[in-house]
């Protein structure tokens, strides 16, 4: 019985599973998952939902309820620091050569690419 496990209240982690324009679903463990409606995401408005997670987002969230369903939970990131260890973006310096150590590879890499397919059907450049 997920009352058993978790409490109303508590604060505990879980992962991403999915987002809908309604919500985003939530697995707590093997058995539980919950649901955190759009309105218990922020105080604002919520435009995109995609701002504040992403599918296989490990974050924290609150217990608000159980549903009729022992194994389905309500919760809410509303109020807490939700993020558990958002990586941070680091910026991609291009380096003064830029494309063209590819650029001197790829005539190469197409012939014999080209070949090896040739050679596989029988035929020849």
């Amino acid at each position: 019985m997920a009352k058993d496990k978790y409490q109303i209240g508590n604060i505990v982690t879980g992962c991403v599973t999915g987002i809908e324009k309604y919500g985003i679903f939530v697995g707590l463990d093997n058995y539980y998952s919950g649901l955190i409606h759009i309105s218990e995401i922020s105080d604002s408005f919520v435009r995109n939902i995609r701002d504040y997670v992403t599918i296989g987002e490990t974050i924290k969230v609150k217990i608000l309820d159980f549903n009729s369903n022992d194994f389905h939970v309500k919760l809410s990131i509303k109020g807490i620091d939700y993020r558990i260890n958002r990586r941070k973006r680091t910026k991609i310096i291009e380096t003064s050569n830029g494309f063209s150590s590819l650029k001197k590879k790829l005539d190469f890499w197409m012939k014999n690419k080209t070949e090896e397919i040739l050679n596989k059907q029988g035929k020849k450049m």
